[in-house]
């Protein structure tokens, strides 16, 4: 993707912020300005937070935060110090700026990790100490597993799975502890390791839930099919996690994840609705001979 022009991407800009275009083409489309990064894909981007999709908003900041680019400071703290935006666009705003990793962030962070909104203020806590981590241990990298995102927190240097669940399930323990046992559990990948992630789903913290919802979407593995149908298909749970649920069951793309995924298209809540709708299109994407899932490029330029 080198020597993409500024028009190019602006055309690509245009399908993101079209509110009349399908949410799965505006998402193909935020995830190729993601890979193409920049300061003109940057202002696509933040542009697009005037729209009234919390799901989109929600990814807006997700992507901005795995882009680490400072230029994007500017908007996600516009967008974390907004009360008028939803907390769960606000808490991704937080968890972005703590995933871009930027000292100058302290005081914004400290500032949020006591708000009203409970999302928010875990989120702004965790960041705080990913900064911390990231300011005093240089030497361990971010992440030695077969995931590229930026995690909000590193895994744990254990490795054993009853040490890890105990972790995992204390919540005596500062979330940024567990948080880093949970991606431990993900890039162990095993049965036994699964089932403790499941049992991550039996957490008071929805931001908790919801990030068990997020490491079963990286690890595509059937094998937590049930655990995140059974978040799906509660309309009690926070709608935060249903919706993490949902993008994780399309990514792992099996017959039984698409007819559970389809039940749900008309979600009495939006962003669940959303959801269901761009994880049948991942869906369709993993079942394909399609190369690229983030292909706006190819569909502007053809």
């Amino acid at each position: 993707m080198a020597n993409i022009n500024d028009t190019a991407i602006k055309n690509i800009g245009k399908v993101l912020n079209d509110p009349n275009r399908p949410m799965k083409e505006r998402f193909r489309a935020l995830f190729t300005l993601r890979n193409l990064g920049g300061e003109a894909a940057i202002q696509c981007i933040s542009e697009c937070f005037k729209d009234e999709s919390v799901l989109l908003k929600h990814e807006l900041a997700y992507c901005l935060g795995q882009m680490q680019d400072k230029r994007a400071i500017p908007i996600l703290r516009s967008v974390l110090e907004d009360k008028d935006h939803d907390p769960i666009v606000r808490h991704e705003a937080g968890e972005a700026l703590g995933a871009i990793g930027d000292p100058n962030l302290k005081e914004l962070l400290e500032k949020y990790q006591n708000d009203p909104s409970i999302e928010v203020a875990e989120t702004c806590q965790i960041a705080l100490q990913r900064l911390e981590w990231v300011s005093t241990d240089q030497e361990e990298n971010l992440s030695k597993s077969l995931y590229t995102s930026i995690d909000p927190a590193p895994p744990s240097k254990e490795s054993d799975v009853d040490t890890l669940k105990a972790t995992l399930m204390d919540e005596s323990k500062p979330l940024f502890e567990r948080y880093r046992a949970m991606f431990s559990l993900r890039n162990l990948g095993t049965t036994e390791s699964i089932n403790a992630l499941g049992e991550g789903f039996k957490a008071s913290s929805a931001l908790f839930r919801h990030e068990v919802a997020f490491v079963f979407g990286q690890m595509q593995d059937e094998r937590s099919v049930p655990f995140l149908t059974t978040t799906l298909e509660d309309t009690e749970e926070h709608e935060m996690v249903r919706h993490e649920a949902a993008e994780a069951l399309g990514s792992i793309a099996t017959d039984e994840c698409t007819e559970v995924l389809k039940r749900y298209l008309k979600d009495p809540r939006r962003v669940v609705r959303e959801s269901c709708e761009v994880a049948l299109d991942m869906s369709e994407y993993e079942n394909s001979p399609e190369f690229q899932y983030a292909n706006t490029l190819l569909t502007v330029e053809g």
